[in-house]
């Protein structure tokens, strides 16, 4: 079952995809018709998810689920990466590699592999004021008040030791 994210409960499990460049207003819209059609029929052991998505900067998938309800299994987290597998072919991105930093290089969002983010923590090219975001959060009400913080806040700060 399709609802609105705000709809969601402050406790509701909350799983953020970033995308290793960003979507154009048309890939949007098609991962916005195709998540719509999925979340709408996503079930677990055949009981229906209440669930919602964002599109955020138009790079994070955030997909948000009500556990109060039903929980996920785990055929049916398998049946969400299998979606999102198939969006890293349609529109040849990288959703699912953890080790990939975002953050925000004034008005835009940039990306980097770990490596290279290391790299600029050290020539001081980012700094712990730097906003990133960490995509580690679990609940939307982490999401909502945690997700976009600047460095020295996320699990980002052991870089800059």
């Amino acid at each position: 079952m399709l609802v609105s994210f705000q709809d969601l409960p402050d406790d509701a499990r909350v799983w953020i995809y970033q995308s290793d460049r960003s979507f154009s207003i048309h890939e949007v819209k098609d991962i916005s018709n195709r998540l719509n059609t999925f979340l709408t029929s996503w079930t677990s052991h055949g009981d229906e998810l209440k669930s919602a998505y964002e599109i955020k900067y138009s790079r994070f998938i955030i997909i948000g689920l009500n556990q109060n309800r039903n929980k996920a299994s785990g055929c049916s987290i398998d049946s969400l990466v299998h979606l999102l597998l198939k969006f890293e072919d349609l529109f040849k991105v990288s959703l699912l590699d953890k080790l990939n930093v975002s953050y925000k290089h004034g008005a835009f969002v940039a990306h980097k592999n770990i490596e290279d983010f290391k790299k600029m923590v050290k020539a001081k090219s980012i700094s712990k004021k730097t906003i990133v975001f960490n995509n580690l959060v679990q609940t939307k009400i982490e999401y909502l008040n945690h997700w976009e913080v600047p460095a020295s806040d996320s699990w980002h700060a052991r870089f800059f030791i």
